[in-house]
């Protein structure tokens, strides 16, 4: 066995599971999961259709590159999106498919990292699990960038020290922000890129939430985004990952991509040929259908719109939280200890959430995620509403609890 396999931790929902292990909740009310990010609105019907109509095709074997008409929906889209001037965004260069960018966000470090140099791999913390794996069995150290009110939730870049930065390879960073919902903008892209030049180190931006963001026409920008504004047409140092599952409501489909520095596409091309990880046919041509297309995208946002709407006041004079800008989770501060609100929660209420401390580590005297909760507004509007006056009540008993 790999002996770096002993160093990772149990998943999230694995630790979710033995902390609700023997629980009994109330029969009478209906369980409500606002654990996991997993989409629950219907998925568009013309990428169903698609699909269906493609099915065929499994018939061939799919190429590690896909289809050339996937790549250039995909170049085509980039350039929509952020603003990119026509052709700057190559399909045969800058652009690789890829089953779902938790693969990709993995084996991404394991065809990225030099063993050889005592690598460092940098993330915020609390992150996406992927990140801190990916890093360990690639065989380099997790380093921890703490994220809390007190900064915005968002990675104090300026408080690490240039050696730091000298050692580190690979830096993960996500916009809008897993579980905070915290947006980079264009300045801070710009300082993350000036930082990758000077110190030769690799962004990697997990940018799968950027489909749902509050604001119509405020989209948040994106590290291509941010780096042909600088010059760097070739978008050096910088790779991007996107993914269908939010944006579209396809968690099954498995579908996103990367896009970025062409140099690091044809290495990460040439792992991935090995890595055995071509997209079957029939979900390319799915994939063609759901980039093209933005109307359904528009929708989505509309009804994570009318849940945080709705939830918000329900929550707001019980517990402290905003709505973040973007994204489908809230990021709820608690009194006392996440884990024991999530359990009792789910005892008293049969509401299910995700303790903080399940999505960070201790790093520099603290752990972030301590005494918070993430909760998913991925139910529908009526669950969602249902979860929010269930979360009221268990908090307004508690609080008299504790007056008495």
């Amino acid at each position: 066995m790999n002996p770096d396999l002993l160093k990772l931790q149990s998943y999230p929902f694995e630790k979710l599971t033995r902390l609700k292990q023997g629980l009994v909740p109330p029969s009478e009310k209906s369980h409500i999961a606002l654990s996991i990010g997993e989409p629950q609105h219907a998925p568009p019907g013309a990428v169903i259709e698609t699909l269906q109509t493609r099915l065929g095709s499994l018939a061939q074997y799919p190429t590690t590159r896909g289809l050339l008409a996937l790549r250039q929906a995909v170049a085509d889209w980039l350039t929509r999106r952020f603003s990119l001037p026509t052709g700057a965004v190559d399909p045969d260069r800058h652009v690789l498919p890829c089953n779902g960018t938790r693969e990709a966000l993995f084996s991404f470090a394991q065809s990225l990292v030099d063993r050889s140099r005592n690598p460092l791999v940098l993330m915020p913390n609390p992150f996406y699990q992927i990140y801190e794996g990916a890093a360990l069995l690639a065989g380099a150290e997790p380093g921890y960038l703490n994220t809390t009110r007190d900064n915005g939730y968002l990675p104090d870049f300026d408080a690490v020290p240039d050696a730091t930065w000298q050692r580190c390879q690979l830096l993960y960073v996500c916009s809008p922000g897993n579980p905070t919902g915290t947006v980079y903008d264009l300045a801070l892209y710009r300082k993350l890129l000036n930082l990758a030049e000077r110190h030769d180190f690799i962004i990697a931006s997990d940018e799968c939430y950027s489909e749902i963001h509050h604001e119509e026409n405020n989209p948040p920008p994106g590290l291509l985004q941010a780096a042909w504004a600088m010059g760097n047409t070739g978008f050096e140092r910088c790779v991007v990952f996107h993914s269908l599952s939010k944006r579209s409501n396809l968690p099954g489909l498995r579908s996103g991509f990367v896009a970025g520095d062409s140099t690091l596409i044809q290495n990460y091309l040439r792992y991935r040929t090995y890595h055995g990880c071509a997209m079957p046919l029939p979900s390319q041509y799915a994939s063609i259908a759901a980039w093209q297309d933005e109307s359904h995208v528009r929708e989505n946002r509309a009804r994570y719109r009318h849940k945080f709407t709705g939830v918000h006041p329900l929550l707001k004079d019980v517990l402290p939280l905003s709505v973040p800008p973007a994204g489908f989770y809230l990021w709820v501060h608690t009194s006392g200890s996440d884990e024991e609100f999530a359990r009792r929660l789910f005892m008293e209420q049969n509401v299910t959430v995700l303790p903080g401390t399940y999505l960070s580590r201790t790093a520099h005297g603290i752990n972030p995620g301590q005494n918070h909760v993430r909760m998913a507004l991925v139910a529908d509007l009526d669950g969602c509403l249902e979860a929010a006056r269930r979360i009221r009540e268990f908090v307004q008993t508690h609080q008299q609890e504790s007056k008495t």
